[in-house]
């Protein structure tokens, strides 16, 4: 979190931002408000270290506004732990346990500071409750729309990756699929109400952090990935990378295998369904097989005929 301050005092008597946005001033503000904060006097920031038995993990997420979010029904609040919380779910479902992370703000000079300071309010709050220390980053100004990037770091025994899965495994989730699709559709069409469950999905999901710890753990369970873009495209992604094609469960429905932005662990394991609810202590919903190499990495399987499953998802670049 580099800069050349010179000035004897940035804040002001209360340590908010005051008047016009100012690099300074953000730069302080981060220092005294996020854990890890108070270390950030340097060009380079060091990473905690690794323990022996464990290898280092990065992940990194951007959200641009009109892409990932709207200003205007998107709280500062419940976007800052969205942006922490994608982050942290990247890292579990890989079977890592988070040690830091870095911010970087692309902010246009008509952001309202009240919004900045709640912002990272919440940010600093959902980073002290997961005990992670912020390491660097950067500030940037911009003529418009707000960009928000974080690199989150962390260690794992096993890295559960996306390329392990293998003929005869099945796919599970720990959470039903496509409430945020459902909630995003609620807020283009209108609604602002935070207390609808699928909006709050949307909005502030809550990912099962510690799970993918767990299923590192299980020797059976062979691969493993956040569910970001939807069933279409993730399990596309993991039967390409493991040179299988995947059978998806057909009465899953519409929203659970286009709808992106769940955040559930999805994993293939050979295990019996009822053997891993039990060592892992929650309820899973099968989602799909893993079967030998077609021609086509994705089907949908109704129970007695298979079709080729086209990539629904949203994709940044059509």
């Amino acid at each position: 979190m580099a800069d050349q301050a010179s000035q004897s005092s940035i804040m002001g008597h209360h340590g908010r931002i005051m008047g016009a946005l100012n690099e300074l001033e953000i730069l302080a503000f981060i220092r005294a408000r996020l854990p890890g904060g108070e270390a950030l006097m340097d060009d380079c920031g060091a990473l905690p270290a690794t323990p022996p038995d464990r290898m280092l993990l990065a992940t990194t997420d951007l959200m641009e506004e009109g892409t990932h979010f709207r200003r205007d029904w998107h709280p500062p609040a419940l976007l800052a732990r969205k942006l922490l919380a994608v982050n942290l779910s990247d890292l579990d479902a890989s079977g890592a346990a988070p040690a830091g992370f870095t911010l970087t703000l692309a902010l246009p000079g008509n952001l309202d500071r009240i919004w900045l300071e709640t912002f990272l309010d919440s940010l600093a709050d959902a980073a002290r409750t997961a005990s992670l220390p912020v390491l660097g980053g950067d500030t940037v100004g911009r003529a418009q729309g707000l960009g928000l990037g974080m690199t989150a770091f962390g260690h794992a025994a096993r890295w559960l990756r996306r390329d392990g899965l293998r003929a005869g495994d099945t796919l599970f989730v720990d959470q039903p699929l496509g409430a945020s699709l459902r909630g995003l559709r609620k807020l283009q069409a209108g609604s602002r109400d935070l207390g609808d469950p699928d909006i709050a999905v949307h909005l502030d999901p809550k990912p099962n952090l510690g799970l993918g710890l767990k299923l590192a753990d299980i020797a059976e369970v062979h691969a493993c990935m956040d569910l970001s873009d939807g069933l279409s495209r993730d399990l596309r992604s993991m039967a390409l990378a493991s040179g299988v094609s995947i059978e998806v469960d057909a009465s899953l429905g519409e929203d659970a295998i286009r709808g992106g932005e769940d955040y559930a662990r999805c994993f293939g394991s050979s295990l019996p369904q009822a053997e891993l609810e039990a060592r892992l202590g929650l309820p899973l919903l099968a989602v799909g097989r893993a079967i030998s190499r077609g021609d086509a990495p994705l089907f949908l399987y109704d129970g007695s005929s298979r079709v080729p499953l086209d990539d629904q998802s949203f994709d940044h670049f059509r």
